[in-house]
């Protein structure tokens, strides 16, 4: 198993170096720091405001306006439809309605 060795320097991106390259002759001061020329800085402004720009297409606005209005609604009850419909089962009563059946078959399929 190898051990970290603690008496290795560090850079000088780190703030507060201890290390043998944390003399003030290595610090860099502000004013040796380049700043970016005017047309530069107004190159970068134009990428800034083209790369920023968000579009929420209107078909997704429409998506988020009917979930809130769908999540806002009360929960809907069909125990009372499916207690009825059980019921009918198990008696043998309950009777196929073949035309909305065919009708919903239809439109789901076209």
């Amino acid at each position: 198993m190898s051990t970290i060795d603690n008496s290795t320097s560090r850079s000088m991106f780190f703030p507060n170096n201890k290390g043998k390259e944390a003399t003030e002759s290595n610090r860099i001061s502000p004013a040796n720091l380049k700043r970016n020329s005017d047309a530069r800085k107004s190159e970068l402004d134009v990428y800034a405001k083209s790369d920023s720009k968000v579009d929420i297409p209107d078909a997704i606005k429409d998506f988020s306006r009917i979930k809130k209005v769908a999540d806002a609604a009360p929960p809907i009850d069909n125990s009372e439809k499916i207690a009825r419909l059980k019921g009918e089962i198990q008696a043998g009563t309950y009777k196929v309605d073949y035309d909305a059946l065919a009708n919903k078959i239809l439109e789901q399929e076209f």
